[in-house]
């Protein structure tokens, strides 16, 4: 990352894994303070920061699962889970990342983005190793004076902003592993920019989920010709250390970041809940990167429809009052409809702030998030072909042995446009052909 990225603050998502060897023991907690950043234009913040080390992965349809299972296999150890011919790749080196997934066996496209150039590298990157992924454990904030991606006393620019070591470059033990189920563990130190230091665990778990599971979640039925693929992931974080988690020194909170492949037919959704403005307060934060232009961002009463075609590199939020439990995406190039759903406490206020300065409401910040990448200002390389869908916890203010688990899905859903109609209405409260004609 250099100085030259024009970065933001919440978004800093898509990447960073860990994966070379050389990592202390991951059965030793960690110390880690957070460090300096570079140069940022106090928005959205990881896409930029890793510009440097981009790569461009191939569309959906393109890359076969297999493909990619063995040029991971190359680099770290592979977990694959499998039902027939569904199947997920998960790597314990980059802290139980689901790197990708299919609907349709070995020879079918894989549905994650992979950072190819980077892994194939074997070089660690400063200030983060964007190795892609659909579902990646991270914790927020990751700006503000309680930021776990600062060191006190460090300026909100791209030269001091650091991924901690644990959500980065350090593997997770793995614990148990099933067919269809596998769990990490790990536990470390983190330091926010205020000195807070937080004692963390964590148990992260990975499952493969039922076609008929899948059903009664969406409350909607799977029609026979659409395959599926449905990943869920049960990320617990417990203090553990002496002392409670207080609004006060910071909190941390749970944050979950897919990156999958863009097209120019993909179209991310995202319902929310109507209403003014001075009841409700804005829809949708744009300006992460600058303000999202018209023909990239629609709004409507209910839903809104955001452009994921890697073209132009922008980033939206949704805030607490407006947010519901999902959030999806539409390429009708491949015929695949993605549905996020997450874990979403009734009636929490309280998210991290993750903008990259000193905050004058710290948990004020975004519940579900989505970015589109594209070339950063100034012309520098792109990060690579995808879009991301995230979900957050709120700030989790946890009593010594306390613990939260924040539950992320993802479900990729492939058929035909009639047959995927009924469960686009039932989730994302509009259809396919509305989707199609929002971004035109």
């Amino acid at each position: 990352m250099g100085a030259a990225y024009d970065l933001g603050v919440h978004g800093l998502l898509p990447f960073h894994l860990a994966m070379e060897t050389g990592c202390r023991s991951p059965a030793m907690p960690i110390q880690i303070q957070p460090a300096p950043v570079m140069n940022i234009q106090r928005t959205a913040s990881f896409v930029t920061a890793i510009a440097v080390i981009s790569a461009q992965a191939a569309p959906v349809g393109k890359s076969p699962f297999q493909d990619d299972v063995d040029f991971l296999k190359k680099h770290v150890d592979v977990i694959v889970l499998r039902d027939g011919e569904t199947q997920v790749a998960v790597v314990p080196a980059y802290q139980g990342r689901v790197m990708t997934s299919t609907v349709g066996g070995e020879k079918a496209p894989s549905f994650g983005w992979i950072n190819r150039e980077l892994i194939a590298s074997g070089k660690r990157q400063p200030h983060i190793n964007a190795f892609g992924g659909e579902d990646r454990f991270w914790l927020g904030p990751e700006g503000g004076q309680f930021s776990i991606f600062f060191a006190k006393g460090a300026s909100f620019d791209l030269e001091h902003w650091f991924t901690p070591a644990p959500l980065d470059i350090e593997p997770f033990d793995v614990t148990a592993k099933s067919e269809r189920d596998a769990e990490f563990h790990r536990a470390f130190t983190l330091t926010n920019m205020s000195g807070t230091k937080f004692a963390v665990d964590v148990v992260r778990k990975v499952s493969l989920m039922t076609p008929a599971r899948v059903a009664g979640l969406l409350d909607t039925p799977i029609p026979a010709g659409v395959k599926l693929v449905a990943i869920e992931t049960a990320n617990t974080l417990k203090n553990a250390g002496s002392a409670p988690w207080t609004k006060d020194s910071g909190l941390l909170s749970v944050w979950i970041l897919g990156m999958f492949n863009a097209s120019p037919a993909c179209t991310v959704v995202i319902p929310f809940h109507p209403g003014s403005e001075e009841k409700l307060g804005p829809v949708v934060n744009d300006t992460y990167f600058g303000k999202v232009p018209p023909d990239r961002l629609v709004v409507r009463k209910d839903v809104l429809f955001f452009k994921a075609d890697a073209k132009s590199r922008s980033k939206i939020g949704i805030p607490p009052r407006r947010a519901k439990d999902l959030l999806g995406s539409y390429d009708a190039l491949s015929g695949v409809l993605t549905i996020c759903q997450y874990t979403l406490p009734k009636d929490a206020k309280d998210y991290v702030n993750s903008m990259w300065e000193f905050q004058k409401d710290p948990f004020s910040g975004d519940v579900v998030n989505s970015y589109n990448d594209g070339i950063p200002t100034g012309g520098t390389k792109q990060l690579g072909n995808f879009y991301e869908l995230e979900t957050s916890s709120p700030g989790l203010a946890l009593v010594p042995g306390g613990q939260t688990t924040h539950i992320h899905r993802t479900i990729h859903l492939q058929g035909s446009e009639q047959d995927l109609e009924g469960i686009a209405r039932k989730t994302l409260g509009v259809g396919l052909a509305d989707i199609r004609a929002a971004m035109k």
